[in-house]
């Protein structure tokens, strides 16, 4: 079997002890009411991707709200797999004025994947709080007749080119690289189909066009609990209250763990009082049991990270992705 793929956060941090650090960690930080008691400039808080994404930055912009006592507004920009709204993001002043809530795979996927990046992943920004982590899942259509993951892999393995899973949102994603390190530690080949949108991806597959699809749990779980596709594996290192019944890839037997951590980001530079700031404020978000509750709901993990862990972990999965890609023959693309 080839070694895990981490691509995030979760695996390193179970459910129950991230909870506990939450409350702690938020009650030791205190939240400021302002940056100042006359500045009542507005924040605006980017996001570069739609549905739970989107979701997640408007939570985020909801209790800085509450919290800092000043406007802030949430603002989508679509496209690029979310470099535009970086490219924005990274061209702000480090006044705190301008935030993003962005997966990591910009910051540890992208650098290993295209040529030419636009930004530094490192140099251009500063990480300020752990938000949240996902994991991916494996669903098959009813028509491949396969209950476990040792049954889709023999059925796979016999239809040979026709093996096709669908990658959503995309080629580069996470959900494409879960498909690329089943692939390996496997030793049977399977062919990505990417969709921009999960919707779309598991319409296919109910009517029978699509065998697999590797996307966001929380986007198959209804669908699996209503029995109009079956979900065979989730990529964390433990089990999703989502869908408890479901194993994980490794309990299954495949050597392949794979999360995505979401994160609160700034421009470069910004000052160590004001990223402190912004932290406990994200902080005491993630300690109130009904905004938890509701990124579970969501298929998200709270994530009590500090800055530095955030950067930390970023850095190992840049590593990890690095080796991923070489091992797989993977070519990076262009622009």
């Amino acid at each position: 079997m080839s070694a895990p793929l981490y691509t995030g956060d979760g695996p390193r941090t179970n459910r129950r002890g991230a909870l506990r650090c939450l409350a702690a960690g938020a009650a030791a930080l205190g939240v400021p009411r302002a940056f100042a008691q006359d500045d009542k400039s507005t924040i605006t808080v980017l996001v570069g991707a739609a549905t739970t994404m989107d979701a997640t930055a408007r939570m985020v912009s909801e209790h800085l709200r509450e919290v800092l006592g000043r406007p802030v507004i949430t603002v989508s920009r679509l496209g690029a797999g979310g470099r535009l709204a970086l490219g924005e993001l990274r061209r702000a002043p480090p006044d705190g004025r301008m935030l993003m809530v962005s997966t990591s795979s910009p910051f540890t996927i992208y650098p290993n994947i295209y040529t030419k990046l636009e930004y530094d992943p490192v140099a251009d920004f500063t990480p300020i709080s752990g938000v949240s982590w996902f994991d991916v899942a494996m669903a098959t259509s009813l028509s491949t007749g396969v209950t476990d993951l040792k049954g889709l892999l023999a059925w796979a393995r016999a239809k040979g080119p026709e093996a096709l899973y669908g990658a959503a949102p995309g080629q580069g994603s996470a959900s494409h690289f879960a498909g690329i390190g089943l692939s390996l530690a496997s030793g049977v080949p399977l062919s990505v189909v990417p969709y921009k949108d999960s919707t779309v991806a598991i319409g296919d597959m109910i009517a029978g066009r699509l065998p697999m699809l590797i996307t966001g749990t929380g986007a198959l779980t209804e669908m699996h609990k209503g029995g109009r596709l079956r979900l065979i594996a989730t990529s964390g290192a433990q089990r999703t209250p989502l869908v408890n019944d479901v194993p994980t890839f490794r309990e299954a037997g495949a050597d392949v763990v794979v999360v995505n951590s979401v994160g609160l980001y700034g421009p470069a530079r910004m000052p160590a009082e004001l990223q402190a700031r912004l932290h406990a404020a994200v902080q005491s978000m993630l300690a109130r049991s009904e905004l938890r509750d509701r990124l579970l709901s969501m298929g998200m993990t709270p994530m009590p990270m500090t800055a530095t862990q955030l950067a930390s972990s970023l850095a190992d999965d840049r590593r990890q992705f690095e080796g991923l890609v070489k091992r797989s023959g993977y070519v990076p693309e262009t622009s």
